[in-house]
């Protein structure tokens, strides 16, 4: 769905397939125009969407929870090209502080009563140790050898002593089975 179709629909209509309303939309979308700008001054390779385009493909997105394939397809350009598009106007809204929630203390101290209140449940990249395969093979064969080095040292008495013992005690056998032949 393109922006050329949805300009066109009027206040409740809008706000129900978006999410937001029309003057919410605006205020997104001349966020994101004006950080366009001073992207264009940097330089690059320029998108092929347009600024109002790409504010509704990350509200598709948000409401409709649509995976990067479908929208890159409705759009007419890649997934890879549709993750970069929502990642970018997700994080200059954020920058922007325009369109932020209070904190719970400002929530907290507001006479405001709250009849209802949604909780964003969203999935959220978790940071995890990166380890090399190098390093993982270099412990564990560390471990190992230690280990087997500890064991080495405390059984090496231990199992010299019983070898001894069985060979005394055989001496000790075929001594007896002499002794009792001979007689």
């Amino acid at each position: 769905m393109r922006f050329d179709s949805v300009k066109e629909l009027k206040g409740e209509v809008f706000r129900r397939l978006t999410g937001i309303q029309r003057n919410t939309f605006e205020a997104m979308a001349a966020v994101l125009s004006d950080a366009k700008c001073k992207q264009k001054a940097a330089g690059g390779k320029p998108n092929t969407l347009s600024v109002e385009n790409q504010l509704l493909m990350v509200l598709e997105y948000w409401r409709e929870y649509r995976t990067y394939f479908h929208i890159g397809q409705a759009y007419g350009i890649s997934e890879s090209a549709a993750y970069r598009n929502i990642k970018w106007c997700e994080n200059t809204l954020a920058k922007s502080k325009s369109f932020r929630l209070p904190g719970g203390k400002a929530v907290a101290a507001s006479d405001r009563a709250f009849d209802v209140v949604l909780i964003d449940a969203t999935e959220t990249p978790i940071e995890r140790p990166k380890k090399t395969t190098a390093l993982l093979f270099g412990q564990e064969e560390a471990a190992h050898a230690k280990n087997a080095a500890c064991c080495r040292e405390i059984n090496a008495p231990h199992s010299m002593h019983c070898a001894r013992k069985r060979t005394t005690a055989r001496l000790q056998a075929v001594q007896e089975v002499k002794g009792s032949s001979a007689s």
